[in-house]
């Protein structure tokens, strides 16, 4: 009840403000930084951020009504599908853990699509135990001298900005002695190297860094907080990942809807089969996403949250395989291995299934390996005993490193 009195308190109060947004800015001919910003100041980038910053304090469920009506009054945003990372992950942990001053200086760029994010977090030493990273971050002054190696960063090519971790304290446990910064990826001494997968594509990269300089106001969070920072970032992204509530047969699930009615003479029992069991996988998770959905906004996140992920990378993954196996041979003519550099990441279903097929192999790696949310799943949601851990209370440069 508490819940539907706030969203209805704060309806007419949307309603009137995007009136007055669609009025000043008519979406078919304004141009679209200018309008996003437009958007931004009326607090309706996110409706549920604080006020100032580009949020109202209502309830995130009236963000459905902003983003209906500008779409249907003719926007098209493209910038959105090519800053995932800043609009679903930088932004929600800048407003949780920024100082007012980042969050004035980031939070308006970053929506209007001026500023676009990747996410530094993973390194060859340190992937799946993300607190073991050995990035340095060294104060000089005012700044930060940041030296290290990242990998597997998506679409770091074309970022302006990057959700960076890094050690500042190695004498500290090693959860404890690492902070977060907004790093400016245009900076000297960032080298942005590409990963070709085997789509062909270089859709990841690595990240070098050497001696590179990261202004003290653009640290987020407090000095040796980065740990817990991380997490709101993480948790974002596994929600973003595997937490979309699509329409029915939406998503990976029409792809092989598709290749299923384009090839009736491959309808044999066991592949009819296949597909009924792929679609029902398909359907439990999107309502299995519904309810963690409504959990979360009703104050009673549940474990589906945690699920969500797993099975996101898992379900596909099956999807895309019976999808190769209903092409039978054609499923070995892949359009093309030419190295691009893509400017969008592809999650959702709506291409080549032959491409979507490999693409799929970096579901349960992304966002966390199944093998660690497995862990993360059976310790903290089961209840189940966690592995041994001799180096969680010993300084990070006295645990031994390969």
């Amino acid at each position: 009840m508490a819940v539907t009195t706030r969203v209805d308190a704060g309806a007419g109060r949307v309603t009137s403000r995007v009136d007055e947004l669609l009025a000043a800015h008519p979406p078919t001919s304004s141009d679209p930084v200018e309008l996003r910003g437009a958007q931004y100041d009326l607090g309706l980038a996110w409706v549920w951020f604080p006020v100032g910053f580009g949020g109202l304090g209502l309830a995130p469920e009236l963000q459905r009504v902003v983003d209906h009506r500008i779409r249907e009054a003719g926007f098209d945003y493209e910038a959105v599908g090519k800053n995932g990372f800043g609009m679903f992950l930088a932004a929600p942990t800048i407003v949780t853990h920024g100082s007012d001053e980042l969050k004035r200086a980031r939070l308006r760029p970053l929506f209007t699509g001026e500023e676009i994010w990747c996410q530094l977090f993973s390194e060859p030493g340190a992937g799946s135990d993300l607190a073991g990273l050995s990035t340095r971050a060294i104060r000089d002054g005012d700044e930060w001298v940041v030296n290290g190696q990242k990998v597997w960063n998506t679409l770091a090519h074309a970022a302006d900005r990057g959700m960076l971790v890094s050690r500042t304290d190695p004498d500290a446990p090693k959860h404890r002695g690492l902070t977060y910064f907004a790093l400016d990826m245009h900076s000297p001494g960032v080298d942005v190297r590409p990963l070709r997968q085997i789509t062909g594509e270089a859709e990841f990269n690595e990240v070098y860094l050497t001696d590179v300089r990261v202004p003290e106001a653009d640290r987020i969070g407090d000095l040796g907080d980065g740990w817990r920072v991380s997490l709101t970032t993480l948790m974002n992204e596994r929600v973003t990942i595997g937490g979309a509530v699509a329409a029915r047969d939406t998503g990976p699930i029409a792809d092989a809807l598709k290749v299923w009615r384009e090839h009736p003479e491959r309808h044999d029992p066991v592949l009819r089969d296949r597909m009924a069991r792929a679609w029902i996988e398909a359907e439990v998770l999107r309502l299995t996403n519904a309810r963690a959905t409504a959990n979360r906004k009703a104050g009673a996140a549940g474990p589906e949250g945690s699920v969500a992920k797993l099975s996101f990378a898992e379900v596909n993954k099956h999807i895309y395989e019976l999808c190769a196996d209903v092409l039978g041979t054609e499923a070995l003519l892949y359009p093309s291995y030419e190295m691009v550099r893509p400017e969008e990441s592809a999650l959702t279903g709506g291409l080549d299934p032959r491409k979507m097929f490999l693409r799929s192999r970096a579901y349960s790696i992304e966002g966390g390996t199944s093998e660690i949310l497995r862990n993360i799943l059976g310790e903290r949601v089961l209840g189940l005993p966690g592995e041994p851990r001799t180096d969680k209370n010993l300084p990070w440069s006295e645990v031994p490193r390969s």
